[in-house]
């Protein structure tokens, strides 16, 4: 008999370039241990049914044990002639016990064991990334409450909008990467349907019991329609759209980390473990972490646009084509975890410079809209006020001054509604302070959003 398990229709080998190419096992191997925990389930499931005898159950699972075995050790050979890793597990396993080891196949194909095998996985490292994004949202929390009265300017189009705490800053990113976690969280109880059982397309005309394996194996229930279990990748695409988001969420933490680090900002310095230098330049130090997170961004998106056109025009059921949804997927998980775990072990270490925050919050005429809000609760309608502060700033800039720095004659020039202890009362702690409400970047309420954060990631998502 052929080695191939589809042989027997065939009278030439397989081309050996063909082969190769043909081959998923450099990209499946990882997920042996779900193999295996399929292959045991859906031979007690087979044994409960009395389609599969007590000496065979007893036999395959002892087989498949020594088999796990033999991979953790790394003496296990993958052989790219058996195409994956289920017909690798398999061949070895007969090679074990005979006969009992070709039948463990019964009853299911190899596009609903991959199907299984691939949920399995995702599961797993979605549980693995949502540990990485709560890790990253308790250093942000601590850094958080640490700068809850630290003065940073806020930006829009990248110019100075208004005077902000760079706690009420660094909780945006925590928000943000709490609807990453929900949509991982989503992702992973969507898919958390068993398709073992579907086999090839339309079932099996053994009497076997999908609900029993959809349990084993912590399955909510067993997929409804078999053509839907072996030809669906939704579920890849939409973990890959999830994985994307939260890789612009970092690459824009990135480039903001970037710009603070550059001489023109100067607001933070990132630890030395983190930052590379040049081989020609002596004095720089480069933040090469963010800028590689920065980068992986493009990777993981690409992961998501190229399952998403591999699938667009298949047709029912399972197609070659699907072989790409591990690789996009796998990369993407991969990267994602390395890109949380370096934010995560980088940010504790961050130097942040007080002083030269408060100075760049102090100019760029960051309080101007409050200024415009004293003109309105003097009684001026808020486009009169837009108009008035427009026209001081433009005199503050033609004589290089700040706003808090008009003089009263200056002041009566411009509106005799703009007085003069309305411009000397301005000043970013005032600013800051002002916005005390929900949401606000007041730091009694960045205080509160960090206690609130604690008690979630302390008590709910422990």
């Amino acid at each position: 008999m052929s080695d191939k398990p589809w042989g027997g229709r065939f009278d030439a080998p397989t081309n050996a370039f063909v082969e190769a190419f043909n081959a998923s096992t450099h990209v499946d191997a990882r997920m042996y241990a779900e193999d295996i925990a399929g292959s045991r389930a859906h031979a007690k499931m087979l044994s409960q049914q009395g389609i599969l005898s007590d000496d065979d159950l007893v036999a395959i699972l002892r087989g498949l044990d020594e088999v796990e075995a033999e991979i953790e050790a790394g003496t296990f050979e993958f052989s790219i002639a058996l195409e994956d890793v289920h017909m690798n597990i398999e061949k070895r396993l007969t090679d074990k016990i005979g006969d009992a080891g070709k039948r463990l196949h019964t009853a299911r194909s190899r596009n609903d064991q991959v199907a299984t095998d691939t949920r399995l996985y995702l599961r797993k490292r979605s549980n693995e990334l949502l540990v990485r994004i709560r890790t990253l949202q308790s250093v942000l929390v601590t850094l958080a409450e640490e700068h809850a009265e630290t003065i940073m300017p806020g930006f829009t189009h990248l110019q100075t909008a208004q005077p902000v705490t760079l706690g009420h800053h660094l909780l945006a990113y925590v928000e943000m990467f709490e609807r990453d976690a929900a949509r991982f969280i989503d992702g992973r109880n969507r898919m958390n349907q068993c398709p073992l059982g579907s086999a090839a397309l339309a079932g099996t005309t053994f009497d076997i019991d999908r609900s029993f394996t959809a349990k084993t194996l912590g399955f909510d229930a067993p997929t409804a329609n078999s053509l839907d279990s072996v030809s669906d990748r939704d579920f890849i695409m939409e973990l890959l759209a999830s994985a994307s988001i939260c890789a612009v969420h970092l690459s824009r933490f990135s480039e903001e980390l970037i710009l603070w680090m550059s001489a023109q900002f100067s607001f933070v310095e990132l630890p030395d473990a983190f930052c590379t230098g040049s081989s020609i330049m002596p004095q720089k130090k480069n933040p090469d972490m963010p800028e590689l997170v920065r980068g992986k961004a493009g990777r993981i998106i690409g992961g998501l646009m190229s399952i998403l056109i591999t699938m667009k025009s298949l047709p029912l059921a399972y197609n070659k084509d699907m072989q790409e949804d591990k690789e996009a997927i796998f990369d993407a998980y991969d990267n994602l975890e390395g890109c949380l775990r370096v934010f995560g072990d980088m940010l504790p270490g961050m130097i942040v410079h007080k002083e030269i925050l408060h100075k760049a919050a102090s100019s760029g005429f960051a309080t101007a809209t409050d200024l415009a809000d004293a003109l309105v609760r003097a009684g001026v309608p808020f486009r009169d006020a837009h108009e008035i502060v427009g026209k001081s700033v433009a005199y503050c800039i033609r004589e290089s001054l700040e706003l808090h720095q008009m003089p009263a004659a200056a002041c009566a020039d411009i509106d005799a509604r703009l007085g003069v202890e309305m411009v000397q009362a301005l000043s970013v702690e005032a600013c800051v302070a002002a916005r005390d409400h929900v949401g606000g970047t007041a730091p009694n309420q960045v205080r509160l959003q960090c206690e609130l954060w604690k008690n979630k990631l302390e008590s709910e998502y422990a």
